[in-house]
This record gives C-alpha cells, structure tokens and sequence, in this order.
C-alpha cells in the first residue's frame, strides 16, 4: 500500500469565528482519520520516536492498536509512561521531538505523533467507565510541591508504586501552568480536572492555597512524617524590561493577564477579576507564551493586536502551528522591532484627571540582525535613528519567567543557579538529602513535555532512594 506522502489535516474552527470565542481551536482527529493517519506509520525496527519523546512513550506500540481499531488498548499503552495523555496531545512540541526523528520525514511528513496522542486520550475519557483503582500501599509517603506537570507526573509514577503521595498547590486549582498558562482554545480546562481526577483515583491527595514556604515549609513537610519531597514548583516570577513607563496602568506580566482570563475567568460578561478588554494590545515577545497572550486579547475584544520581536520569524520561537494560527486570526507581527518605552497619559494641570496613569503607546526601535551571540542566534542590533510609535492601550510582556525564590529563602541547604533555578543532578536531586525538584523550578520556563520528563526522572530516584530506606 502506498504511504500518502503527506500526514492528515487537523480540522480547526474557522479563523474568523475562533478569533470571537474561547472553545478549542483544533476539533481532532475522526475514528476514520485517526486510523488513516496510524497506517502511515513504518513501526520501523530502530524506533527514533520513542527516544525522541522526553517521557518515552511506547510510539509504534500505540499507533499499531490504533491500526486495529483497538483504541483503549491504545491508550493503555500511552498510560504506561505518560500520566497526562490528553495534555500532551494538544501542546508539546512533536515536532521537535517525536516527530522530527520520525524515520518517515527523512522522506515524507512525520506521522502525526501527537495528533494520535490526543485522539486516543480523547477516546478513553469519553468512553472509559471503569476508574483507575489505587494500589495497595507501601507505607512510604512523599510530598509534592505544586500541581503542574512535572508534580502530577512525579504524583502519578510514585501512585502507581504504592506511595502515599500528597500534591500541595499555592493556587486554588490543581493544574499549574496547564490552568493560569495556557488559554482554553489551545487546552480545554476540563481536561485538565479529568487527567487531575485520574491521579486522585490512583489515591493521590490535592491539597490546594497551601503555598509551600508560607503556609508550610518543607522542613514541616519532613516533621509531618513524609521521607521525601519533589519540588515542582514552576517558574511564576515574571521577567520585564526595565524601560520607562513599565508601571503604567495597562501594562501586564503574560503571567497576570493569562491568569486572570484562564484561571479567574476574566472573559465572562461579569467576571469576579479585572482585565483591560479592547483597545488596541501590544506583546511583547515572541514564544508561545507570546501567541497565547496575543490571542486571548483579540477574544478579549482587542481591535488590534500587535506581537513586537526583536528578531525575525526564522528565529520566533514559538510552536509554527500557533504562530500559523495567530496570523490567520489576525495579529500583526512587528518583527525585528524592539520597545524602548511605554508612553502613557499625564494630565499635570488636573491629577485627577482619570486618564492620568495609563497606556497610550509604545515607541519601539527597528532592528538588525548581527553577528550570533552565546546561543548560536543572530544578534539583534539596533537601526540609529529608526524610532517610531504605535498607538495602544495595553501592553502585555512575555519575554519570560524565573523560578519563585519563596522556596529557597525558606529551606536551609537547597542550592540555586544565578538564575534562582534549583540545582539538581542527573537523579533529579538536590543538594538536600531527600529533596528532588524538576520542571520550571530548575530550568526556568520551558516546555510542558520536558518537566513531565524531569518529574519521571524524579520519581525514579524518589522510589530507588525510599526503596533502600
């Protein structure tokens, strides 16, 4: 049979109705597609894609029951090394991973990995009706430090050995940065409550507004009779410019506004929490935290909506397919633009005046591209004499987070980098005995995929160090 050269499309909502509304852009495969799509796959012998997955999924095995048209065998096998299917699915980056070593695209496109991923998982929880089932236990209990992917999946390893695991989330919702980060047109909150219901299935207790450091420190966490402590607790400290007019009203972390409109619901007609709606937005960066902010603020009603990169679109660094999608709906890439102030409204004859305070534009400088710098990319450099403004009201920066330093002013003997990451080993241990971390807390902000990675790894050393207990 021959191989169809290219993998299927996913179907989407249209640009100009997904640009007005908060549901899901990408609709999934069909039962027929998705068996389409498996019968592409080579089940080559060498098996590039399982290495190229972070957290090792068993590829071939999968796509072969999916094949069959056995899709909850399928899905059993996903589950064995992946405890959150459904979100991997629909954000990580298959095609720098799996994908990209795929034995196919040496020749064709790569089977679509992830594509398949998320329809198997979206098949078990609309038809599973039995609930994973707790193992007996161990006697061993172990902390979590928040409730984000590298924590859940520390979680739902240690759960699956037996351990008595309890989940500590500063927020008042168990997700991490799969609830405050990402947007509910690229990851529906309602997968994200059932994938965290499985774990509680599995006899893992969510404690949340317990904020580690504060409400509890971890020395507490070792006198209340847990042996061990993952610390997977993000990176939720926003990093800004430093130019003039970064505190006018109007000007948001990506942290805060993703948050007020994914967690807090700012996009209701009555919404318990502030948000600027309309006007014209203006973000800053170029990743996918970037895509997502840009993207809410158009569903938040903005009439215009700027991203300003101080690179080119050869060195954007957000997923292509939300890159794609953003410019379908709408939004105006400013590349190799870089803002050197954010101007705002000042009424020094009446400082009561209402407007006083707030955003009215950013002046941004022109850019070129240089010799590399550490990293290997092109140095962006300024155009003398190239200044020029644009007309908005808010201005949101995403050029990235670091890790909270609660953590560590609060635990004698952890060890951080000079960028406030926890240092680690190759076990995923800290320079405390007992204390592992992994996820953002380490490396900073990075990929969904890679602390789901680093929380396995964890979890492996957390059992082999509490085993020869």
């Amino acid at each position: 049979m021959a191989i169809d050269p290219k993998k299927h499309e996913m179907p989407t909502q249209a640009p100009e109705v997904r640009a007005h509304n908060f549901s899901e852009v990408a609709l999934g495969y069909s039962q027929e597609t998705a068996v389409a799509e498996a019968n592409r796959c080579l089940n080559c012998k060498n098996r590039p894609c399982v290495s190229g997955c972070p957290v090792n999924i068993h590829i071939p095995e999968f796509i072969a029951k999916v094949k069959e048209g056995d899709f909850e065998a399928a899905y059993q096998i996903i589950n064995q090394t992946s405890s959150l299917p459904a979100v991997c699915g629909r954000v990580c980056p298959q095609e720098n991973q799996c994908e990209k070593v795929c034995t196919l695209a040496k020749k064709f496109e790569a089977v679509g990995i992830g594509r398949l991923e998320r329809f198997v998982a979206d098949w078990h929880n609309a038809h599973a009706t039995e609930k994973a089932q707790a193992p007996a236990s161990n006697g061993h209990k172990v902390a979590i430090v928040g409730s984000g992917p590298s924590g859940l999946t520390c979680a739902g390893d240690l759960a699956k050995k037996g351990y008595k695991v309890s989940v500590f989330e500063a927020l008042h919702t168990a997700g991490g940065v799969l609830v405050y980060g990402i947007p509910e047109f690229r990851l529906p909150k309602s997968i994200v409550a059932k994938e965290v219901e499985t774990l509680k299935d599995l006899g893992v207790d969510i404690e949340t507004n317990v904020i580690i450091g504060k409400t509890l420190t971890i020395d507490e966490l070792f006198e209340m009779g847990y042996e061990a402590v993952f610390v997977g607790s993000g990176a939720g400290l926003p990093n800004f410019m430093n130019i003039p007019g970064e505190s006018l009203k109007g000007v948001y972390s990506a942290n805060e506004f993703l948050t007020r409109s994914n967690l807090m619901k700012a996009y209701l007609d009555d919404p318990k929490t502030p948000i600027m709606k309309g006007g014209k937005v203006a973000v800053v960066g170029g990743g996918n935290v970037a895509m997502d902010a840009a993207r809410t603020a158009l569903r938040l009603g903005a009439e215009k909506v700027y991203i300003v990169y101080r690179r080119s679109m050869e060195e954007l660094p957000a997923r292509k397919e939300e890159v794609e999608h953003a410019i379908e709906e709408g939004i105006d890439f400013r590349l190799l633009h870089n803002p050197v102030e954010i101007l705002g409204y000042n009424n020094p004859d009446d400082p009561r005046d209402p407007k006083n305070g707030f955003v009215t534009g950013i002046r941004c400088v022109k850019m070129e591209l240089g010799e590399p710098d550490a990293s290997g990319r092109r140095r962006p450099v300024a155009i003398p004499g190239s200044e020029f403004e644009l007309d908005v009201t808010a201005v949101v920066m995403a050029i990235g987070t670091s890790p909270n330093p609660l953590i560590k002013s609060t635990t004698k003997g952890l060890e951080v980098n000079s960028r406030g990451g926890i240092i680690v080993n190759e076990d995923g241990l800290t320079s405390r005995e007992g204390v592992y971390a992994g996820g953002d807390a380490v490396t900073g902000a990075a990929t969904v995929i890679s602390a789901m990675g680093a929380g396995k790894v964890a979890a492996k050393s957390i059992d082999e160090y509490l085993s020869g207990k």
